[in-house]
């Protein structure tokens, strides 16, 4: 749903709340869906993938981060609906893997999802399904190609970057623990390509990097508050 968040998120203001995201939706019609209960169904599928709620943190984060660099929108969407989508989560490891300029099979995403889901879904499930998830991987920047798909080569930005650094932070990772997690391997670059772009991005204000002797150390000032960062704590203890 990457071209309706965009019209969504250009449309409303940046501190939003989910009140004024339902009246976008639904009300004003922002997405130009044809019925009342098209708005509706978009507006709960957007609410499911991105939340739409300031007192989320990693919304919060997409919404700040949005606006900074449009390049970085289709990976900071998908890390958020990896983040929030288990049956989209379930292909990351399968599609990471590829090699680029590897040839992608509807029906093969189709046998993954069937062998992760052993007898959840429909043949037509199934089908509907393999196609989504590959038009998310695609609108990503991950696969390319509208019938016959291959992989591509990710094009990272300094803003998703930080955004999946933050997200493996929220983990409980912190140090070189932070650019070594699933996260960061969505983007399959080498890692001085990971710390230039995450300088890039301290330079920007975005985050705070430190890199000195080998010891790296990474802050996100002002993304959490005094509570949330409790609560990240309290998980780090318990990893």
């Amino acid at each position: 749903m990457l071209d309706d968040l965009r019209l969504l998120l250009a449309y409303s203001s940046p501190d939003a709340n989910r009140a004024e995201y339902v009246s976008a939706v639904v009300h004003t019609n922002v997405l130009g869906k044809p019925t009342r209960k098209a708005r509706e169904l978009a507006f709960r599928h957007l609410c499911a993938l991105y939340a739409l709620e300031q007192t989320n943190p990693i919304f919060r984060t997409l919404r700040h981060l949005w606006a900074l660099n449009e390049a970085a929108q289709p990976m900071l969407a998908l890390s958020m609906s990896l983040a929030r989508d288990s049956l989209l989560r379930s292909t990351q490891t399968f599609f990471v893997s590829l090699a680029p300029g590897t040839p992608i099979k509807r029906e093969t995403v189709e046998e993954l999802l069937s062998a992760n889901y052993p007898g959840r879904f429909s043949a037509a499930s199934l089908k509907s399904f393999a196609k989504n998830i590959s038009g998310t991987w695609t609108a990503a920047g991950l696969l390319q190609g509208h019938i016959r798909k291959t992989r591509a080569f990710v094009q990272a930005q300094p803003e998703s970057v930080a955004f999946l650094l933050f997200l493996s932070y929220l983990e409980g990772r912190t140090g070189q623990r932070l650019f070594t997690s699933d996260w960061l391997n969505l983007l399959g670059c080498a890692p001085d390509e990971l710390e230039a772009l995450t300088s890039t991005a301290s330079h920007r204000g975005i985050l705070v990097f430190m890199n000195a002797g080998g010891v790296k150390e990474v802050r996100f000032p002002g993304y959490l508050n005094p509570e949330e960062e409790r609560i990240r704590q309290e998980v780090s203890n318990d990893i």
